[in-house]
């Protein structure tokens, strides 16, 4: 278990890993990473909605990010990311409770379609943002 409601099982899930025959499984430093992704962020949300997160998109491992063209810099490789949505909970309002009461590197919201967040114990630097789909801005 990594903190009271998450595992590292929903965390390495991926349907194109397991079609494509990809190890995706973190190093001991990742899963350090994960773990502090869920306690400093994951599970806060989590304890304030009281409704489970659903895990979109958490730990990547190298060959899998290129697999579906993630950036060659995703914060998913670290284990310091995931995307995630809450059943019933509108995206922005996710957005605007976590940017006034969680510590986090970035928040964006992507496509209108899911929260991305990550946490980064060395350097965070709260910075919110959307995508569209082709660029980044501010909100």
């Amino acid at each position: 278990m990594l903190g009271k409601n998450f595992t590292l099982k929903e965390f390495i899930h991926s349907d194109t890993a397991l079609a494509c025959g990809i190890s995706n499984y973190p190093t001991k430093d990742e899963i350090n990473n994960i773990e502090q992704l869920v306690v400093n962020c994951l599970q806060p949300i989590r304890d304030y909605y009281k409704k489970p997160l659903i895990i979109t998109s958490g730990f990547r491992c190298k060959k899998l990010n290129e697999k579906i063209r993630g950036a060659a810099n995703s914060q998913h490789i670290k284990g310091q990311a995931a995307d995630f949505i809450i059943k019933g909970v509108p995206l922005k309002e996710i957005i605007n409770w976590v940017r006034k009461n969680i510590k986090f590197d970035q928040l964006i919201l992507e496509k209108n379609q899911w929260v991305h967040i990550s946490y980064n114990k060395d350097n965070n630097r709260n910075q919110v943002l959307y995508y569209n789909g082709m660029s980044y801005s501010n909100m």
